[in-house]
């Protein structure tokens, strides 16, 4: 069965970075009408004001949020200024309804395809006015390939805002040393274990190992009080990681578990119950095929759970 498991997730990531597929998609009335009712599950909705909705939810639970408008590998710059102009939306809005929420983005969403410097101008610009209203943004973890220039922006932006938070993927075995490099500045760490399909040798796979790693660089950020997100739906991760909190007794505000919406929910809903800081990540957009895939991929027998959200939509 998990080797099973892993054919039907390496072959979900293919499909997930392949850009005929998604364009046949997008294209598609029929067959993005159909995925759509699969993507609902996972998604805020396919604009900011669906999504505020459940934001407001979430928030009148005491959960705290983060809004991503979904969208990558952007090539013109009229698209990734427009972009832009949406994530400033976000931050108004959140501002204006007082929301509990952080703004997340991808570079590539924003510029990173385009020019170096677009992008970097772009991202400044984002957190010149999410600083006035005291919000955090987090920029998303991309392909392995672009990892070097995510983390080059990061820094450079570091220098010039105090809201970036970055994230880093634990499968990648680079992550050892970018992670002993980032944690010296104050930003924000958030954590993933990785979902992005890599070439032979350079990541480990789900497992064992994969989670000691992960719970290490969760260790040595509550030993040095560096603000972190344990973003992981892993329960066992989850409950090693009470242990820590336990030990180490970081500041609530400094820490925070991070779940997506629509992804076992239940087990952040117990964490808040028991005392912990948590926080539901949701996207928006129309560019949900990538992100569709990469829950599929993390566990492949969702397949059929897309296919009872598809069947009982149609049904209705």
């Amino acid at each position: 069965m998990e080797e099973l498991l892993s054919i039907g997730s390496a072959a979900l990531k293919t499909i997930a970075t392949n850009e005929q597929a998604k364009q046949y998609l997008l294209n598609n009335k029929l067959l993005y009408g159909i995925l759509r009712k699969a993507a609902d599950r996972y998604i805020g909705g396919e604009t900011l004001e669906e999504t505020l909705k459940k934001v407001i939810q979430a928030n009148n639970r005491s959960m705290k949020c983060s809004i991503e408008y979904m969208g990558e590998n952007i090539n013109q710059a009229s698209e990734a200024n427009a972009a832009k102009d949406e994530f400033l939306r976000i931050c108004t809005h959140i501002a204006s309804k007082e929301l509990n929420s952080t703004v997340s983005l991808d570079l590539s969403h924003i510029g990173l395809n385009v020019s170096l410097e677009l992008c970097l101008e772009n991202l400044i610009e984002i957190c010149s006015v999410a600083s006035r209203f005291g919000i955090e943004v987090n920029l998303s973890a991309e392909g392995p390939h672009q990892t070097d220039n995510v983390l080059g922006i990061y820094k450079k932006a570091s220098e010039l805002t105090d809201v970036l938070a970055v994230t880093l993927q634990a499968y990648l075995y680079r992550t050892r040393e970018d992670f002993d490099e980032l944690k010296k500045l104050p930003g924000r760490i958030r954590i993933v274990k990785g979902a992005f399909g890599t070439d032979e040798g350079l990541s480990m796979k789900r497992g064992s190992q994969l989670d000691t790693v992960y719970l290490g660089y969760i260790g040595e950020l509550f030993e040095l009080r560096h603000k972190c997100s344990i973003a992981t739906h892993h329960a066992d991760i989850q409950q090693e990681t009470k242990k820590l909190i336990d030990f180490y007794h970081p500041d609530k505000t400094d820490y925070e578990f991070e779940s997506l919406y629509g992804i076992q929910e239940e087990g952040l809903l117990q964490l808040q119950a028991e005392g912990y800081m948590t926080k539901l990540y949701f996207v928006y957009g129309k560019e949900w095929y990538l992100y569709l895939c990469n829950r599929l991929s993390e566990y492949p027998l969702n397949l059929f759970q897309a296919l009872a959200d598809i069947s009982n939509s149609s049904s209705l």
